[in-house]
């Protein structure tokens, strides 16, 4: 019988703290400006300095924060090596920072040219592609009139120079830090090319956004690449953790607490989205856009920074259905794209 989630550590590190979780790995909290308001960090302790596994945002005070924790639960000694997972701002926000202080910087290919294009990509306004995109996802006119006059965000608001340079990780790498040996295993879906780091030496995996307990990761689709699937890369990640995965093994994930009970949770995430598509399924026998999604998606119609994480997730699973043959397309008279199931 597959065993429950648990959560054995209860109270998250405090701000400029940190908690330990087994010999040589501390967990700390970095605050985010959002509704999920904070970003797990692990710090591994190499002897002569440390192994950080992600970072937070670049803020004045995520550097401040920092300089606490380095004077304070890191002892003075220096951060040597950088781990990113992915490519996000929360996880890679200061890890340029951190290497102008001297710290290698390891990650996946694809999370460091992620993230060194977006960093220097600055726009003002929306372009006409994120325009089109919002458009063919069904914003109503209003709310995309007053968009297109607003600054977006951009990744450099969060995100600190990358200098040129970086140590990549892979499939099947084996990495020493924190006294222990880890093997890397590669997820995708919720950002491509995340790394996850599975200890060959005791029960500990360092899982960033790809094992989250309790809250699923946004699957998303952008302007980027509008004909995307990331949610069938994201089911077929979970299915291939399902061999490595066992009820002891304690997962330190990027945000939330530690959680045991892996093979469960792995169920849950291909189950929730599986259940997604077979509502959204039953609510096309109509024409809807994406935006009319929300609530067989979700459960609730969306506002605010909720709508945006919304509308990339909507279009996500309906290209699913769409690539998998299982619903149509066309656009609509103010070039929305109008999704229906098909006869019989």
């Amino acid at each position: 019988m597959t065993a429950p989630i648990r959560t054995p550590f209860e109270i998250p590190p405090p701000e400029g703290a940190a908690v330990p979780l087994a010999e040589g790995v501390l967990w700390l909290r970095l605050p985010l400006p959002m509704q999920l308001d904070h970003v797990n960090v692990f710090a591994l302790d190499d002897g002569d300095g440390w192994t950080l596994v992600d970072t937070g945002f670049d803020s004045r005070r995520g550097r401040a924060i920092w300089q606490g924790l380095m004077a304070g639960p890191l002892q003075g000694r220096p951060i040597r090596r950088v781990i990113v997972t992915h490519y996000h701002p929360d996880h890679v926000g200061l890890a340029g920072w951190f290497q102008s202080m001297g710290a290698e910087l390891v990650t996946t290919r694809t999370s460091w040219l992620y993230a060194r294009m977006l960093v220097l990509d600055v726009q003002p306004l929306p372009t006409a592609e994120t325009l089109a995109f919002w458009r063919g996802a069904g914003m109503p006119a209003d709310m995309l009139a007053q968009r297109a006059t607003e600054r977006p965000f951009n990744f450099s608001d969060m995100v600190a120079p990358l200098p040129l340079g970086f140590t990549r990780i892979v499939e099947g790498d084996v990495l020493t830090a924190g006294g222990r040996r880890w093997i890397v295993r590669v997820g995708h879906g919720h950002a491509p090319e995340h790394a996850t780091l599975w200890s060959l030496d005791d029960a500990l995996v360092l899982g960033g956004d790809q094992l989250l307990p309790g809250i699923s990761a946004n699957i998303g689709v952008y302007a980027s690449e509008p004909e995307a699937d990331p949610l069938a890369e994201w089911l077929a990640s979970c299915r291939a953790f399902q061999a490595h995965a066992r009820d002891d093994l304690l997962i330190l994930p990027g945000h939330k607490l530690p959680f045991t009970g892996l093979p469960l949770r792995l169920r849950q995430m291909i189950d929730n989205h599986e259940g997604a598509l077979d509502r959204l399924r039953a609510h096309l026998g109509e024409p809807r856009t994406a935006v009319q999604c929300f609530l067989p998606l979700f459960g609730r119609e969306l506002q605010g920074q909720a709508y945006g994480m919304g509308l990339v997730e909507a279009v996500a699973h309906l290209n699913h259905l769409w690539l998998r043959g299982d619903i149509a397309r066309e656009r609509g008279p103010g070039g929305e794209w109008l999704w229906r199931g098909r006869p019989g």
